[in-house]
C-alpha cells in the first residue's frame, strides 16, 4: 500500500481468518517477549470475534494504525463489529501503541530519543 508521498506502512503483524495465521514481522524481533505476545492476542482475538484479515502497522510518521478487510464473498464479516472492535482497541490498548511508536521512531526512523521522550511529557 502506497501513500501519497510515496513512503509504504510497515506491517508490524496481522492475523488472517480465512487461513487461521498469525504473522509477526521479523524487523521487529527486538521487541520484549511480552509485546509479541499481547500483539499476537489482539490480532487472533480480533479475527475470531469478526473474521476478514486484521492487521497493525507503522504510518512513516511513526503512528501505529489498524486495518481490517474482508474477502468480497465473505457474508459472515462484521463490518460494524470490526470498526467498534478497532476503537475498543485502540483505547484500551493505547499505551502499547504508543510506545511502539516511539520504539519505531527510535529504532527504525533513528529520530532522537530524548527529544521525542520530552515531546511525550509536554
Amino acid at each position: 500500500m502506497k501513500e501519497s508521498a510515496g513512503e509504504e506502512k510497515i506491517v508490524l503483524c496481522g492475523a488472517n481468518a480465512y487461513e487461521k495465521k498469525y504473522y509477526f514481522n521479523q524487523q521487529f524481533a527486538g521487541l520484549p517477549e511480552s509485546v509479541k505476545d499481547e500483539l499476537h492476542i489482539i490480532c487472533v482475538l480480533f479475527t475470531e470475534e469478526v473474521g476478514g484479515i486484521f492487521t497493525i502497522e507503522f504510518e512513516p510518521d511513526g503512528n501505529v494504525s489498524m486495518r481490517t478487510e474482508y474477502a468480497e464473498e465473505d457474508y459472515l464479516y462484521d463490518e460494524v463489529g470490526s470498526g467498534l472492535l478497532v476503537g475498543e482497541v485502540r483505547r484500551k490498548r493505547q499505551e502499547l501503541f504508543e510506545s511502539l511508536s516511539l520504539y519505531y521512531r527510535v529504532f527504525i526512523l533513528h529520530e532522537d530519543a530524548s527529544a521525542l521522550i520530552e515531546e511525550e511529557s509536554e
